[in-house]
């Protein structure tokens, strides 16, 4: 009868480590830890010792022992939109080069998920906490003291509105007044701007900068050029259809205040026969990626993600280290703008060329009466 014998492999551990790096026991705790500086040559000897023997910190334990997890967390409404994953990236990257670790968690646009998903990582003890808000509207003074109580907490991009924290974002207004006056100077008088749900900080910084633009230029504002919306795609379907339908109000450029709008509405539009630039001029705020799909290519309002969430991390990292003593940390980043083929001179005006002869308004209302019937 064979017996079978099972060794166990322990794990390394920070005294062989040592021995291997020719160090202090007391040098391999400060390289892990981060917690006090250590010479760059003793520094590499520990980093390759640990990448020799394999070694794995037991976090639960020095947490347990220190009272530090140097984890942080980011909660997001929807990592499916590209705008997201490219500010966690940003993130973590300054979360890495800090020694933290980030924990990445969806609140699918839910303020009651996003309630849960809060709570979770005070359970598992993050040490601070970044959050692009579901909504703005129920995020209250009241609720939010009661999460977030004593916890260190960025916001990034979707700012609660009457409450003082910390915040990371683009100048919103003006960047959307810098797309509007790129219209402008195209010779646009008749712009019309395609909005997210006005409960969000940022869908109204975009607006206020909107009419900024036509103010500076002596144009008037139009509540009827102003198509009020949400995310859902149905939604921006119908008010885009509706607005570039009219014939006795079309407007001449369509201005849409973020990414998920703007794809939303070109594919709207495309689907009843309306192009860009030909029948339209066209910028959305945030780069679509799908840029290989849309020929002429999208004019965009370009936010600097990655620098948003890799400051956002320092500013974390700030309050953690300083506690509140410190006044609240407000960045306005500045975005750019990529000028491509979507936005030009109004067909109308257009220097040197006949004026183009667009689709009877008739034909374009029987096509998408046609399509509606469809789906």
């Amino acid at each position: 009868m064979k017996h079978h014998v099972a060794f166990v492999i322990m794990p390394p551990t920070q005294k062989e480590l040592a021995k291997l790096a020719g160090v202090s026991s007391g040098t391999v705790s400060n390289v892990i830890s981060g917690s006090t500086k250590v010479s760059e040559r003793a520094r590499q000897k520990v980093l390759e010792a640990i990448k020799v023997l394999n070694y794995q910190p037991n976090l639960i334990a020095r947490s347990l022992r220190t009272n530090r997890t140097r984890t942080l967390g980011i909660v997001i409404p929807d990592i499916t939109i590209p705008f997201f994953p490219k500010i966690i990236r940003g993130a973590e990257c300054a979360a890495r080069e800090r020694g933290y670790f980030l924990i990445v968690l969806d609140s699918e646009g839910s303020p009651d998920r996003e309630s849960d998903m809060i709570a979770l990582l005070r359970a598992q003890r993050v040490e601070g906490m970044l959050l692009v808000t579901a909504s703005g509207e129920e995020l209250t003074p009241e609720r939010w003291s009661a999460f977030t109580s004593s916890f260190p907490v960025v916001c990034l991009d979707r700012l609660p509105v009457d409450i003082t924290i910390d915040s990371v974002c683009v100048d919103d207004g003006g960047a959307a007044e810098m797309a509007i006056s790129h219209l402008i100077g195209l010779g646009h008088t008749q712009i019309a701007a395609i909005t997210g749900p006005l409960t969000l900080r940022n869908e109204q910084e975009r607006l206020r900068g909107y009419r900024q633009a036509l103010l500076k230029a002596g144009l008037p504002f139009q509540r009827s050029l102003i198509w009020s919306g949400s995310f859902e795609q149905e939604e921006v379907a119908r008010l885009c259809q509706n607005g570039m339908l009219r014939a006795s109000t079309r407007p001449s450029a369509l201005f849409a205040t973020n990414g998920v709008t703007g794809l939303a509405a070109l594919r709207s539009l495309y689907s009843v026969g309306l192009s860009t630039p030909k029948d339209f001029s066209f910028i959305t705020f945030d780069e679509i990626t799908a840029e290989d799909f849309f020929r002429p290519g999208i004019t965009s309002v370009v936010q600097p993600t990655f620098d948003m969430g890799y400051r956002a991390v320092e500013v974390l990292l700030d309050r953690i280290e300083n506690g509140d003593s410190a006044a609240r940390a407000k960045v306005r980043l500045p975005a750019t703008i990529t000028v491509r083929e979507s936005s030009s001179t109004p067909v109308s005006t257009t220097a040197g060329k006949e004026p183009h002869r667009r689709a009877p308004i008739e034909r374009l209302r029987a096509k998408k009466r046609t399509i509606d019937s469809r789906q």
